[in-house]
């Protein structure tokens, strides 16, 4: 039923972006779907897009617009709906292949065009300051004497977040079902649980945490790069001692249905986009890693993330 009302809500915000150009199509009224709340991942990647390519000109009047709930799958059964609008891209990431599995999501992947890979950044522990876990030792070792007791808040569930616990758990001895794991729509509402002592522990990508880390709200207990990070001042699992690590990659999907023209145009849009000063800069603010993928190179890296993510789900029994 959410699915169904909520198509015309998108349909008129791509109605009203191309109405507002002189010309129509995806270079003057590209509306960005964000399958997220307002103040998360990727809500922030949709919107520092639209910026850069409005600011460079790439694109006239692009337009975000939010469509939240169950790890992406709403919002990816609404733009596989879409079919045939070239002038619609949705953000997608390591959080939506894992929310397609464990929500038995009716629609994946292959119902819609995979466009690009644009973004990696990595996952961070974090407690509140007063916290009495001072290391990932001290979360390991509150697992392992009542893992229920330590509530874990994080994102959609069978997101980047939850397979990050459920590794790490694993990872000591923990099974990852036994995780008291809460779920929220964004990393707002995660920091508000941190900070209000709904949640003991908090896991996310670096940089929605990363102003309460510095403002000392937030103590980083370890990050899941695959590789030390030394400017950012917190060490890795790997570093501590964890055989863990999880990506947070980001892109981007339009709808099924598209002309070669179509999609095409979509890809150079991306393309001019990610090529610009002010995106190499956006970039090194948020701390990302530009890890750009376009077209069926993508498609065939999908493939292997779902391969990869069932079988992290299937071993956590998640």
């Amino acid at each position: 039923m959410g699915v169904v009302l909520l198509v015309p809500l998108v349909g008129a915000a791509a109605w009203d972006a191309r109405s507002s150009g002189t010309l129509s199509g995806a270079r003057t009224g590209l509306t960005i779907i964000a399958p997220a709340s307002t103040g998360g991942g990727w809500d922030g990647l949709a919107r520092q897009l639209q910026a850069t390519m409005r600011d460079t000109d790439v694109v006239t009047n692009p337009q975000v617009v939010n469509v939240p709930g169950a790890a992406g799958t709403i919002g990816l059964a609404q733009l596989a709906q879409m079919e045939g609008q070239g002038d619609v891209i949705m953000i997608t990431g390591t959080v939506m292949v894992g929310g397609v599995e464990i929500n038995d999501s009716p629609v994946g992947f292959d119902d819609v065009t995979s466009l690009a890979r644009l973004t990696d950044d990595y996952e961070v522990i974090v407690v509140p300051a007063d916290s009495p876990l001072q290391s990932v030792d001290d979360l390991a070792a509150a697992w392992q004497a009542d893992p229920g007791a330590v509530a874990v808040g994080g994102g959609s569930l069978g997101g980047t977040d939850q397979l990050l616990a459920a590794q790490l758990a694993q990872e000591v001895g923990v099974p990852a079902t036994d995780v008291n794991y809460i779920a929220y729509s964004g990393g707002g509402e995660a920091i508000q649980a941190l900070l209000s002592g709904a949640s003991d522990v908090g896991i996310s990508g670096y940089n929605e945490f990363a102003d309460q880390i510095e403002a000392g709200a937030l103590r980083a207990l370890a990050l899941s790069a695959p590789e030390p990070q030394p400017e950012l001042g917190v060490e890795t699992l790997y570093e501590l001692g964890y055989d863990v690590h999880q990506g947070n990659w980001r892109g981007l999907l339009a709808p099924p249905g598209l002309t070669e023209e179509e999609r095409a145009e979509l890809e150079a849009i991306v393309a001019e986009t990610v090529a610009t000063p002010e995106w190499a800069e956006t970039v090194e603010r948020n701390q990302w890693v530009d890890v750009t993928l376009v077209g069926e190179d993508f498609a065939d890296f999908i493939d292997e993330e779902v391969a990869r993510i069932q079988a992290i789900l299937e071993e956590a029994g998640l």
